[in-house]
């Protein structure tokens, strides 16, 4: 889980911003903002999902229930 991840993330940056703007460019500014939220809820998933993974393997380093 080490590099990929932040490519992962600056993927799903780089789409989301390519949306944002052609969509802009498209006088579909409403859209744009709602393309921006999604990619914004999708990269917090993901930052979630490791961080409970985190807390499961403190958890099981310390011997912790």
């Amino acid at each position: 889980m080490g590099i990929e991840i932040i490519f992962k993330i600056a993927a799903v940056g780089l789409i989301t911003a390519i949306v944002c703007q052609i969509l802009k460019k498209a006088d579909k500014e409403d859209i744009g903002v709602v393309v921006s939220l999604a990619g914004l809820v999708i990269v917090l998933l993901m930052v979630v999902s490791m961080v409970s993974e985190l807390f499961e393997t403190l958890k099981n380093m310390f011997g912790l229930y």
